[in-house]
Order: structure tokens, then sequence, then C-alpha cells
């Protein structure tokens, strides 16, 4: 049996020192890996002043975890630079954030080189690679020219823009060209699908896939199909019922004194539309004052990338948001917005899904959002809360049973709000099965199965979806 060797930017598994707490691409890779038995390489998020390619390994479990080093200059140039300041904002529809400088450039080609070089002595002739995201688009175009005949898939996990937006990037087209080094690429939804063969079709000129989502161009064929990521619903069903979730819902359940608590769990990022969020509840504030000291917000927004000048002015926006509120509307034993950027254990976090009525999840752009299906999977059955969801979340497309909601219209977001905390309990029931469903069916394996299977070159049905049938 081939081994899944899987690629990313950053190496942690959950429950690692150091680890993120709040989910996303950690826990979804740590699932698919332990199937398999495979690696993980990537960056250690460690710095050293010269960098030397030596690999620090490490069995953790079932899964191995193959690390390098970077130089300053690496982090500065690569990561900070072309993956946080160029291709992130561009991504995420702001074109306004989105700065390019040919160090980031290089430093972005040289990153994928050294990661290629390390790479090729820990692969074996039948291992299947795994690369994810946009950090290592280039990577299998560095792996082809050291002579690496594997087959090789890419998966994206945050959105593909729309061609208007691409073709703003110096160099698009060689970004566009190195992708079909992958024997495989995979995208979230059916709508980043379509804007990369929109791409193709009006840019590049060449034709649509074919019917097994076969498409030519820069003398190469690759595979392209959508791929819905998931998660594994038990780890959060069960979390919170396990003790340290029920602890957590416990605290929870006491400090909210009777009232009812609405949740969002997110990355401190602009993509994440906490800055509108924040707003939107203290528009619902405005205009429903009977809800006043009946319900409060709890966000829980992880920093991240505070090097990046965008984000550190992103922090102190919500800083004065929270205080604005808390200062207008708050009273001697009645916190509106309780707003903190520390983060939680995944039994922790499940617990606290558990007690709130409401989920909120309004990014502006996203491929996925795991944070949906995580509040789902974390609901009581016989008492579930509500999910509110962005129409621009890549999410929306499978769970449609949510409030699906325009996080640019505070109106409409706060009275999202108002309609959830006074929803019966029978269209709470039948909003939350029909979103467990999804949650099950599109969880974590059958990503993972329907990627891996693609890649082999076996054609698989839902959730897989081949580039034809979404052109």
């Amino acid at each position: 049996m081939s081994r899944l060797v899987v690629v990313s930017n950053r190496v942690s598994l959950p429950g690692e020192a150091g680890a993120a707490s709040v989910g996303g691409l950690s826990a979804a890779i740590g699932a698919a890996l332990r199937e398999h038995h495979g690696m993980w390489f990537g960056w250690s998020g460690e710095t050293t002043p010269r960098y030397t390619g030596q690999i620090a390994m490490e069995r953790v479990g079932e899964v191995t975890l193959a690390r390098v080093d970077l130089e300053p200059v690496d982090v500065d140039e690569y990561y900070n630079g072309y993956a946080n300041r160029t291709l992130w904002p561009l991504f995420h529809d702001r074109i306004d954030l989105t700065a390019y400088e040919r160090p980031f450039d290089a430093g972005y080609a040289r990153v994928n080189a050294r990661f290629a070089q390390a790479l090729t002595a820990l692969i074996g002739p039948d291992d299947l690679i795994w690369v994810h995201d946009y950090h290592l688009a280039p990577l299998a175009r560095e792996l082809r020219a050291l002579g690496v005949k594997n087959r090789i898939g890419f998966f994206l996990h945050i959105p593909w823009p729309a061609r208007q937006l691409l073709v703003t990037l110096p160099g698009h087209r060689k970004l566009v060209e190195a992708l079909f080094h992958y024997d495989l690429v995979g995208f979230q939804t059916r709508d980043n699908l379509s804007a990369f063969t929109g791409y193709l079709t009006d840019e590049i000129g060449v034709a649509l896939p074919d019917s097994t989502g076969m498409v030519t161009a820069f003398g190469r064929r690759t595979r392209l199909g959508e791929f819905p990521i998931g998660i594994n619903p038990d780890d959060f069903s069960q979390g919170a019922r396990s003790p340290g979730g029920r602890e957590s819902f416990a605290r929870m359940q006491e400090s909210m004194a009777g009232r009812a608590m609405i949740v969002g769990v997110d990355r401190l990022d602009y993509s994440k539309g906490l800055e509108e969020r924040f707003l939107a509840y203290e528009q619902f504030l405005a205009t429903h004052e009977a809800q006043r000291e009946k319900v409060f917000m709890l966000e829980i927004a992880t920093l991240s990338r505070n090097a990046v000048e965008a984000y550190q002015d992103l922090r102190g926006r919500l800083d004065a948001i929270a205080g604005r509120i808390n200062g207008a509307y708050g009273t001697m034993d009645w916190v509106p917005l309780r707003y903190v950027n520390t983060g939680c254990r995944q039994d922790e976090l499940a617990g606290i899904y558990r007690a709130a009525r409401i989920g909120l999840v309004t990014p502006l752009r996203d491929g996925m959002n795991l944070v949906a299906k995580e509040y789902v999977a974390s609901q009581d059955p016989e008492d579930p809360g509500v999910l509110i969801l962005s129409r621009f979340a890549g999410a929306a497309a499978q769970l449609g049973s949510a409030l699906i909601v325009n996080p640019y219209d505070r109106d409409e977001v706060a009275g999202a709000m108002q309609r959830t905390l006074t929803m019966g309990y029978a269209e709470r029931r039948r909003r939350w099965e029909k979103l467990m469903d999804n949650v099950v069916s599109e969880n974590v394996a059958a990503w993972r199965e329907s990627f891996v299977d693609a890649l082999k070159g076996e054609i698989r049905t839902a959730p897989a979806r081949l580039a034809n049938d979404a052109a």
C-alpha cells in the first residue's frame, strides 16, 4: 500500500505543544494521515541563522512529522511577504491590501525549491504526495525538476479569485502554469473551480476540461475537481460529552446566568468579517432593546500573523469597537461582548459550542470554514442551537439549512440574531438535523478518500466533483 506524504507550510498536530487550538487544516490533515500512517512535511515555525536543510523527524502516534527550520529572511519574504501580504489578501478579494514586491516573489520561489530538495530525500517511489495550500503552489514544478515521478496532488484551502482580480498579480500566468505540474488540483467549492476554469478559458484560451476533469494547458495535462473539506464529527459530538467538554459547558452555563450566548470562533483575520460582525451585533443591541441583558456574544479570536501590519490594524479596530459596545450597553452585571484572543482545547471548544444558542460564522470570504461544521457537530440533539452562516463561506454551499446571511448587511445579520433567539424548538431541531446529516456524510474521511482516490486515478462521485460538472 502506498504511503501518503502530506506537505504544508506548517506542521503541527492538534494537541501538540504549540499547535493551533482552533480547528482547520491541522485537524483535517491529522485525521487524514492517521488513516494512512503517513508523513507530514513542512516548516517547523522556527528560524535558524543559516538554512541547512536539516530535517527534524518525530513520530506522533501513527504520523511521522518532518520539519525544517527557515532563515529569518525566508519568513519575511516567503511567509509574511508573498504568502500573506500578496496571495492571501488577493485570493480573499482584498486587492486594497495586496502588496507585491520582487523580494517577496524571490523568497517564495526559494523556499519552495528548498522544500523540494529536502522532501526528495524522504519519499519512496510509490508514495502519494499531497501538497496543501497557496504557500506551496510551485512545489510540484520544483519536485519534477529534481526528477520526482510520483503522483502529486494539490489542494487549495482558500478561495480561488475571479480572473479580473488574479490578472492584477504580476506573474499570474507563471503561478497558474506551476499548478499544471500536479496530477490533480482540488478546490473547495464549485464556485472556486469555475473561477479557475474561467481563467483558463478566458485568459489562456484553452478548452474546458473533458468528462473526466482532465484539462490541457501549458503543454501538460492535469485533473481538476471539487473536494469540500469536512471534519470528524465524533471529535466534537463526543468531545462535548467528554469530561473536559462537560466542564467547559458547565462553566459557560454558570457564567451565562440564564442568558443566551452567541459564539464566534476565528483566527483574527480581516477575511473572517470580525469587524462587520461586531458592528452587526451593535446594531442588534440598538434595535432590539428588549433583548439587552438577555444575551451576550463571546468572540474567541486567536491571534495570527502579528508581523503583518494589516493584522495589527485590525486588532486595534476590534479593541475599539468592543470597548465602545461594552461602554454603551454594559451594566454592572452584564458584559454584552466578551472578546478574547486566547484559544481553547478542542474538548473545551466543543463544550462552549454546545452552550451557545447561536453559532455566528460570518466571514467575508472563506474557502470552507470548518468552525461552522464544528458548531453543528457539538450541539445537543435534544436542544440544538442555530447556525448563522455567511453566504460567502464555502460551507454555505453544503449547509443550506443554516440561516444564510450577507455579512456586509448589518440589518440582515441583526435580524437573523433576533429570529434565532425567538425560534421555536421544532424549527431549531429540523434545521440542525439537516445540517448534521451533511456534516456526517461529507466528513473528513470522505474528503480524504475522494481526493486520494482521484490522485490515484480512480474516479469517484460525491463529494468529489470533476471540473466538467462545474463548468
